[in-house]
């Protein structure tokens, strides 16, 4: 009587595993598993704007070659190309390459951080002291800390639109990412309180947020400006004071 019990249940499993998976392994075949070089998958409560600001692109052009042409038509698990970066002008590095040849023989000038003329003004978003200062070193500042009390004024640096308000981004805690043109962005991070929506326009100087520590271990203002998505120094934009 075991036996043949036995020999049913042996039966029963073998056919239990012909044509049938666990969902777990079904799942599998939903989404590749591994991502390629250049790749990003999206997760949930992602923007295309976050996104392109967290891995330093534009997201004009991440959203341009993934063809996505309205910027909320992204979903959890889509894996996007962050692959390229805005095209340099081939004449431009020639130029710059061949005057860098001749003056071989001379003392190389001395590096200079000049002022960014652009056709706007920008001003500070904060009089506080400034805590840390840009860096181009790998996992420097990609701008400037400035120090303040909780609860102070943040202030727009230059007229724009508001195209992220929120916490998604790890290591920011509350954000605020405006637009100003077609090239650069500025970014307002560790607020207490956001006082702006997504698709507001702000002007110049207007209170957008409250200082905080949201993201941080005390109180400050950590301040970004992107140009075509690349962190730049705010120093080099910004009125000296």
């Amino acid at each position: 009587m075991r036996i043949a019990i036995f020999l049913v249940a042996a039966l029963m499993l073998s056919a239990c595993g012909t044509g049938y998976a666990p969902v777990s392994d079904q799942s599998l075949g939903l989404q590749r598993p591994n991502l390629g070089v250049g790749e990003y998958r999206v997760r949930s409560g992602d923007t295309l704007i976050g996104i392109a600001f967290k891995l330093g692109i534009d997201h004009r052009r991440l959203a341009a070659i993934n063809g996505i042409k309205d910027k909320d038509l992204i979903y959890a698990g889509q894996v996007l190309k962050t692959q390229g970066s805005p095209v340099t002008n081939p004449s431009k590095t020639t130029t710059k390459t061949v005057s860098k040849l001749s003056n071989n023989k001379t003392t190389p000038p001395k590096k200079t951080v000049a002022p960014v003329v652009t056709n706007f003004s920008w001003g500070w978003p904060h009089p506080g002291k400034v805590l840390a200062r840009y860096s181009i070193k790998e996992g420097g500042n990609k701008g400037l800390d400035i120090s303040g009390k909780l609860g102070e004024a943040v202030k727009a640096a230059a007229p724009g639109q508001v195209v992220y308000a929120g916490s998604g981004l790890l290591g920011y805690g509350n954000l605020v990412i405006i637009s100003h043109n077609q090239e650069f962005l500025s970014a307002y991070a560790h607020n207490s309180k956001i006082l702006v929506k997504e698709n507001q326009q702000v002007k110049a100087g207007q209170v957008i947020a409250e200082l905080g520590s949201s993201g941080a271990t005390v109180p400050m203002l950590h301040f970004e400006i992107r140009k075509d998505g690349k962190p730049v120094d705010p120093l080099r934009y910004l009125p000296k004071r």
